[in-house]
């Protein structure tokens, strides 16, 4: 299985600042996929960048692309619309319990326009940038990853 981890952040892109989410994401679905592929990019923000490395990693057959970064509210944030033009089905559930999640211990989370959906049968969810953000984003919906992806696979169905 493969899956893969795009960091978007201009300054990480540019080498003004590490990448500490996108290592963080990828280490938490490493655990909870040991034998999965993992693939990791930086990018700029830059949506049809995006667009472009979601479309070549759905056409390898990923089963899961998380991207890190790009969801706030600055001007260059354009994570959610490269995303929504790539997918073809929205899983809005997903976002509504990362930003759920997020608002617990922080009020701005709400903030966050971050978007999850399919694109054939490979699963595409927008994280924070930050890596606490990231971190608690994905470990709010981990437990529903494993069972979303067999069901979108077509090697499980619905309980």
């Amino acid at each position: 299985m493969l899956i893969a981890v795009i960091t978007i952040s201009d300054r990480c892109s540019q080498g003004l600042m590490a990448d500490t989410a996108g290592p963080a994401v990828a280490l938490l679905v490493n655990r909870e996929w040991p034998r999965a592929e993992m693939r990791t990019t930086l990018l700029a923000d830059d949506e049809k960048a995006i667009e472009l490395e979601i479309c070549a990693l759905v056409e390898q057959e990923a089963a899961l692309i998380l991207t890190v970064g790009g969801t706030g509210m600055g001007p260059r944030d354009r994570t959610p619309e490269a995303t929504r033009r790539v997918i073809e089905r929205e899983a809005p559930g997903l976002a509504e319990a990362m930003r759920a999640k997020g608002a617990e211990r922080n009020q701005f989370a709400w903030l966050s326009r971050g978007v999850a959906g399919l694109r054939a049968n490979t699963l595409i969810v927008n994280l924070p940038g930050s890596k606490r953000g990231a971190e608690e984003s994905l470990e709010a919906i981990l437990p529903l990853l494993r069972h979303a992806l067999e069901v979108a696979a077509g090697t499980e169905f619905h309980p």
